[in-house]
């Protein structure tokens, strides 16, 4: 059986505001094998990282990412319910650098189309601030993956999806990875993978039992808000 790779979920999100600088140092500290986060393209063209479409601030106001700037983005502090810090949105530079300096596995998940030069700006800072090697791309969008595999041969590519559709079935022929749903695996569909030499992750295990789930599966990557490793459960 696989001994997985578990990847902190947004950051060590469980305690800590998601997809913040705070939730990615601490899941440095967690002890995660690697940090998942959610990019986006402001107004301006700075890559931050968010889930959501808008971001919520400190007084209950929001913003849309795509229709803001960068400096409106970050004139305010987010809400933060978890901790008193401060915390303003992240830019995708910085989530980089933490990453680096934890030497940590980066899922890089854009949200929405991302154009090619976008593509080409996340890597080539990538490249720059860290290392395309520990890199993976993840997408609901398959054409964001394949005009990124053109553009960045070498970078692992993955899938995001809930359940096995058409564009799961497509990746055993392009030789992209998948990124699902615990809930929607089967453990055919993960040796499936296998046997072609690519890799299944799962998300988002935060209960024993489903820990306990994608250990049966024999995963590669695990992603959780929670844990750090199956000790501890």
């Amino acid at each position: 059986m696989k001994n997985p790779c578990f990847i902190a979920h947004r950051g060590f999100s469980g305690k800590y505001l998601q997809n913040s600088e705070e939730a990615f140092l601490k899941a440095v500290e967690h002890g995660s094998g690697g940090i998942e986060t959610d990019v986006r393209i402001t107004k301006d063209g700075v890559l931050v990282v968010n889930h959501n479409e808008t971001a919520v601030f400190f007084d209950g106001t929001e913003l849309a990412v795509t229709e803001a700037t960068f400096e409106e983005l970050s004139a305010k502090p987010l809400l933060n319910r978890f901790t008193d810090t401060e915390l303003h949105i992240c830019t995708f530079r910085r989530y980089l650098e933490i990453c680096r300096e934890g030497n940590m596995v980066c899922f890089i998940e854009f949200k929405g189309h991302f154009p090619d030069e976008k593509i080409d700006e996340a890597f080539r800072m990538a490249e720059e601030v860290y290392d395309l090697k520990m890199c993976s791309l993840q997408s609901f969008d398959l054409d964001n993956l394949i005009r990124a595999h053109k553009a960045f041969p070498d970078l692992q590519i993955m899938l995001t999806c809930g359940e096995p559709d058409e564009d799961v079935y497509k990746c055993l022929e392009l030789g992209f990875d998948i990124d699902m749903a615990h809930s929607g695996i089967y453990k055919r569909l993960v040796d499936r993978f296998h046997e072609k030499g690519l890799k299944v992750a799962l998300w988002t295990a935060n209960q024993p039992h489903e820990l306990e789930l994608c250990r049966l599966m024999d995963v590669d990557y695990i992603e959780s808000d929670i844990y750090a490793d199956f000790s501890m459960q």
